[in-house]
């Protein structure tokens, strides 16, 4: 497995599963900077641009699958900004992926309420990235969680989230029991990509209802 955004929120909970699961057998993350996980089946490759594979193009082969989790909220930045990130990163992975190995599972994190029709600046760029992530693979998938709840200790690197999640944890079981198919988890969410890969899910887009 090949883990982009391994030090994000979402990334820590798929890196973990990846890392737990006994028929995976080894689990390369691309990064700017270390994890700070030390495991057998973990190597880790630094990158400075994500916009350039080429520095470590060598190390991406013989990999069944990506689970393609970097991402920023859109909070504060302007559309040329939030392109870079959201659609150029993730595609400059999956054009240096596929001539190695077109039938890999490519899973790109999208989110709830992706359209490209949408009036939402965010909205649109992602959906733009599903389409052309599809396009190259024909088992590319676009995930589309809702609310996640971060489990086994998994924190986000922006502040203000960590304390959105802990004032709103008491509420999760409740949320959970009202309105299941808007609530997983980061482990939910790195099993499901698990299954990605192993067996394939009926719909290439992916819901929160199909994650659990």
């Amino acid at each position: 497995m090949i883990v982009f955004g391994a030090t994000g929120m979402v990334g820590q909970g798929v890196l973990r599963e990846c890392l737990l699961a006994p028929d995976v057998t080894g689990v390369l993350v691309v990064t700017r900077g270390p994890t700070g996980v030390q495991h057998p089946k973990l190597r880790e490759v630094t990158l400075a641009d994500f916009t350039d594979l080429t520095p470590v193009e060598g190390d991406l082969g013989g990999y069944d699958a990506c689970f393609y989790c970097l991402g920023v909220s859109s909070v504060g930045m302007d559309e040329a900004a939030y392109t870079r990130v959201s659609y150029d990163f993730p595609l400059a992975a999956a054009r240096a992926l596929a001539p190695l190995n077109p039938d890999v599972t490519f899973v790109y994190v999208s989110g709830e309420g992706t359209d490209a029709h949408s009036r939402l600046m965010w909205s649109r760029v992602k959906a733009r990235t599903e389409r052309e992530v599809m396009d190259l693979f024909r088992n590319g998938y676009a995930f589309r969680p809702g609310f996640i709840q971060p489990t086994h200790g998994v924190r986000s690197k922006t502040g203000w989230h960590n304390t959105a999640y802990t004032l709103l944890a008491p509420l999760v079981p409740m949320i959970r029991r009202v309105a299941p198919r808007f609530v997983t988890t980061t482990g939910e969410v790195g099993r499901a990509m698990l299954r990605a890969a192993r067996t394939g899910f009926p719909s290439r887009v992916v819901t929160t209802a199909d994650m659990r």
